[in-house]
């Protein structure tokens, strides 16, 4: 954790904190003095993850619920407000993935995805709307770079993260009037995830770890405190003007990473 920021006596609930780069987020909040919510559907990750955040000396509370359930996602952020007091930030993580060509697709495999990624993340902000209506409330939402790099056996999350981020930028545009500010990061190819273990080019081979890395811009992998860093920065106060935004923090792989994964390296490439 690079960016430094005080978030003593505030309060950030994050949705699927309990696990991967949703975790780290909720690390780097604690590390800076906040008390943290964190929620998931598996009750054993949600106490292992409070655990983690109280061996950081922070406040932690954990909440079980499935995304899909827009009532129990309202319970959680009120026991939340009930438990620590006003929330300030809410950081939304719903994800579901996994990889499969379009004419083997079920309905229903890409309706889970769709409801996991787009309608968990909908189910979240609503739920949090109402305690955070005022001005300095902020929401987070962790995209992907499906929503804007087409990717082959990807097409529910592909449509589902490309809705993630128009619901961002539409509900940064209707809410903002009361003060509420909407962000979403898109993470790259970041090591050390469930993500990239399971769907990532990087799996398979050295020679596909090596594509990766020289698809980057800044030739490496993201780590989760990237991500984690850009979180605490848009929920501070430095970014008290910034809303509507879709921050990639990919090292530039989205400017030329979809073409180049699949190039030779060049002869005179260091």
């Amino acid at each position: 954790m690079n960016f430094q920021a005080d978030f003593s006596q505030r309060n950030i609930f994050v949705s699927g904190g309990t696990s991967g780069i949703n975790l780290g987020i909720a690390k780097a909040f604690a590390r800076c003095g906040a008390c943290v919510g964190v929620m998931s559907r598996s009750t054993d990750k949600v106490e292992n993850a409070v655990r983690a955040l109280e061996d950081l000396d922070a406040t932690a509370y954990g909440y079980s619920a499935d995304v899909r359930d827009a009532e129990a996602v309202a319970r959680a952020l009120s026991a939340f407000a009930r438990d620590a007091g006003e929330i300030e930030t809410l950081i939304s993580g719903a994800a579901g993935n996994f990889l499969a060509p379009a004419n083997k697709l079920s309905p229903n495999g890409f309706k889970t995805v769709v409801d996991i990624d787009l309608l968990g993340t909908f189910n979240v902000m609503k739920a949090a709307y109402p305690h955070l209506r005022r001005p300095g409330g902020s929401i987070i939402n962790i995209s992907a770079p499906q929503s804007y790099v087409p990717m082959e056996l990807q097409v529910h999350a592909c449509a589902a993260k490309a809705g993630v981020d128009q619901v961002t930028r539409t509900l940064a545009l209707e809410w903002g009037p009361e003060g509420i500010r909407v962000n979403s990061i898109s993470p790259g190819p970041i090591q050390g995830t469930e993500g990239m273990e399971r769907l990532g080019p990087g799996a398979s081979s050295p020679e596909a770890h090596e594509r990766l890395v020289r698809s980057v811009a800044l030739r490496r992998m993201g780590e989760p405190e990237d991500i984690a860093d850009a979180a605490l920065f848009l929920a501070s106060d430095a970014a008290r003007y910034i809303s509507g935004v879709v921050l990639p923090v990919d090292g530039g792989w989205g400017v030329v990473g979809p073409a180049r994964a699949m190039q030779p390296p060049a002869s005179d490439e260091t």
